[in-house]
C-alpha cells in the first residue's frame, strides 16, 4: 500500500501534478518532489499549502489542488528557478518575488526550521523568507539559496515587503491609550518591525509597545506620558488578544517592549541586510479587581518590572 495514500491533502497535489504530466512523490509530509519533463527533479515546500488546505472541506481539495498546480506548472515550464518552493533564491531576488512573513514559534518544528529560511525575530516569533507566488505564499527552502548568503536573502525580502507592498497607518484611542495600527490586505506587514523608527521621528527614551496579532496588522504604542504604563500594557494586551482571537491565521497576542538601539542606529537598508533584528522583549501585566474594589497588579517577568520601574523612576 502506498504509505501516502491516507494523506488526502498531499495526494491531492500529487494527483494534480500527475494529470499534467509531472510525476511526484512525497519524501516527507512537508515536501513534494516534482519530476520535470527533462527528468530533473525539484523539491517544493508543502507547509503553506497544508495550512490553507486543512481549513477547507475534503470535497474542495481536487479543485484547489488543480488551481495551485496550474500555477506551479506554468512556473516550472518557465524555468528551473520558478518551482513552487520559490526556486533559486538569486532569480527570485532579481524578479522581486521574496517577502518576509511572521509565524508563531510553535508553527514550525525543529526540522522545519532547519529546512526553511527562517530566524527568530523575538521570543515566540519567527520571521521567514517566502516566495510571493500568484496564488500562494510558499516558504523558501534553505536548499534554494545556492550562492546567496542568508542575510542577503533576508535583506532583499525585507526591502520588498516594506518598499514594494502598500500599507496604511491608522491612529486610534483605546481607553485613553493611543495606538497606531500599521496594516494592509497582504500578509507581510510584520516586516515593519524593522522600520518602527519611521513612525517615531523624535526621541524615544522608553521605546514603544508593539504587538503582531495578525499577518496583516502591527499595533504600536509609544511609551511616553501615559496615565499609567500598566494601563497602556493592559490595553495593548486586550487589543492584541482580540485581534488574534478573531482574525484569520493569527500570529501572537503577545505584547513586546521595543527598545531602539544599535539596530536602529544603522542606515535603514543596511539594517535589512545586516543579519540582525530589532530588540523586542515580551512584557505583560495582570490586573484584577478584588471584592473591595481595589485593583491588584501583577507584572509578568523581569523585563516588565524593569520597564515599569524605570518609567516610574523617570516620572519622579
Amino acid at each position: 500500500m502506498n504509505p501516502n495514500a491516507s494523506d488526502a491533502i498531499g495526494m491531492a497535489l500529487v494527483n494534480a501534478f500527475a494529470q499534467r504530466g509531472y510525476p511526484c512523490a512525497l519524501p516527507d509530509a512537508d515536501t513534494i518532489a516534482i519530476t520535470r519533463r527533462d527528468g530533473s527533479q525539484v523539491h517544493g515546500s508543502l507547509v503553506e499549502w497544508r495550512r490553507y488546505a486543512v481549513t477547507r472541506p475534503a470535497e474542495e481539495l481536487p479543485a484547489m489542488a488543480a488551481q495551485y498546480v496550474d500555477q506551479a506548472v506554468q512556473a516550472l515550464e518557465q524555468g528551473p528557478s520558478a518551482a513552487p518552493s520559490g526556486g533559486g533564491a538569486r532569480r527570485m531576488m532579481e524578479e522581486g518575488g521574496l517577502r518576509i512573513r511572521l509565524y508563531p514559534e510553535g508553527a514550525l518544528d525543529e526540522r522545519m526550521r532547519a529546512a526553511l529560511l527562517t530566524r527568530p525575530l523575538a521570543p515566540g516569533l519567527l520571521e521567514t523568507v517566502v516566495a510571493d507566488l500568484p496564488d500562494s505564499i510558499v516558504p523558501l527552502n534553505r536548499a534554494d539559496l545556492g550562492d546567496v548568503p542568508e542575510h542577503e536573502a533576508f535583506g532583499n525580502a525585507l526591502a520588498r515587503s516594506i518598499e514594494a507592498e502598500p500599507h496604511y497607518v491608522q491612529a486610534t484611542d483605546v481607553d485613553g491609550v493611543k495606538i497606531s495600527h500599521i496594516g494592509e490586505q497582504h500578509r507581510y506587514i510584520g516586516a515593519h518591525a524593522h522600520v518602527l523608527r519611521r513612525h517615531f521621528p523624535g526621541p524615544l527614551p522608553f521605546g514603544a509597545l508593539v504587538a503582531f496579532p495578525l499577518p496583516e496588522y502591527v499595533a504600536v504604542h509609544e511609551i511616553g506620558a501615559d496615565p499609567h504604563l500598566v494601563l497602556a500594557i493592559k490595553t495593548m494586551q486586550d487589543v492584541a488578544a482580540r485581534l488574534a482571537g478573531t482574525g484569520e491565521r493569527p500570529v501572537s497576542p503577545q505584547v513586546y517592549w521595543w527598545r531602539p538601539g544599535e539596530y536602529e542606529q544603522m542606515e535603514e537598508r543596511a539594517g535589512f541586510y545586516s543579519g540582525r533584528v530589532p530588540d523586542l522583549r515580551p512584557v505583560g501585566v495582570q490586573v484584577e479587581q478584588g471584592e473591595d474594589g481595589r485593583l491588584s497588579v501583577g507584572l509578568h517577568g523581569d523585563t516588565t518590572a524593569e520597564l515599569v520601574q524605570g518609567w516610574e523612576s523617570a516620572r519622579g
